[in-house]
């Protein structure tokens, strides 16, 4: 009998979940570009006044709210209709869907306690599930950057590639700080419906705080805790910052996952 060689057992885990989930990845990637090939380029079209008319006919703090207030510019209209709002919805629902399937859908399906008994430790389990999701999530910006630069010409949105680049990182890792936390969730309890209602429930009080923060100057201090915040409160497709965010959403996604991680190791699989 031979020996598997060093390279044809390494990352078992890993690579069994990209392979069982390239259907999947591909549906969110479809619908993604759907999304920016619907929107990006109707931004020459409603540069009219009847629009602007419309926007300014709406509650300020709508406005603000959606990112109406600087539509009228391609960064602003760009962040306002994907980066903000329908581009981080879908990917947020990937990302959190993703976290929960890898660990807690595995462990209420059986696949967990399969894969266990195949000389795979519940440690190198949860990191190359951890690894998937980063690698998943890196496909989603890689397609992002390609398509938003695609379009910058033709959808006249003077976009600038580097601050594209820089936008594409922060809603990158603002999706994976919400799957890292379904990951975690899902690990810590072993429950799926857990692992989803955390990981949404982050990114939904992220996005409220962030809302309510700009709406209210007494609360302000809301946006100090959204990762929302983090990622866009610098308006990075305007102005090209938002690396201090980025730092941010990574030491919390590091954090968050090493809670798993150690509960993962440390709990009754069986109970």
């Amino acid at each position: 009998m031979t020996t598997p060689g060093p390279h044809a057992t390494a990352c078992p885990v890993l690579r069994r979940q990209l392979r069982g989930g390239l259907r999947g990845l591909l549906c969110w990637c479809l619908g993604l570009t759907a999304v920016l090939c619907l929107y990006l380029p109707l931004y020459p079209s409603i540069q009219t006044p009847g629009f602007s008319e419309m926007v300014a006919a709406m509650p300020p703090t709508l406005t603000e709210t959606l990112g109406f207030d600087q539509i009228a510019t391609g960064a602003g209209y760009t962040q306002a209709t994907y980066f903000g709002l329908l581009g981080l919805l879908i990917a947020t629902l990937a990302s959190v869907s993703w976290g929960t399937q890898l660990i807690a859908g595995a462990e209420e399906s059986g696949r967990l306690e399969l894969s266990l008994t195949h000389a795979v430790g519940r440690g190198q389990y949860a990191l190359e599930s951890l690894g998937t999701l980063v690698l998943r999530v890196l496909v989603l910006c890689a397609l992002t950057l390609a398509v938003v630069l695609a379009l910058n010409g033709p959808g006249e949105l003077s976009l600038t590639p580097s601050h594209v680049l820089t936008t594409t990182a922060a809603w990158g890792v603002l999706c994976l700080a919400f799957g890292v936390t379904a990951l975690s969730a899902g690990a810590a309890s072993g429950r799926h419906g857990l692992a989803v209602g955390t990981g949404a429930a982050v990114a939904i009080a992220s996005y409220a705080f962030d809302a309510v923060a700009r709406s209210k100057d007494s609360l302000d201090w809301l946006s100090t805790i959204s990762p929302y915040h983090w990622a866009f409160g610098s308006d990075p497709l305007s102005t090209g910052e938002g690396w201090a965010g980025i730092g941010l959403l990574l030491v919390y996604s590091a954090v968050v996952y090493l809670l798993g991680h150690l509960a993962f190791t440390r709990r009754d699989l069986h109970a």
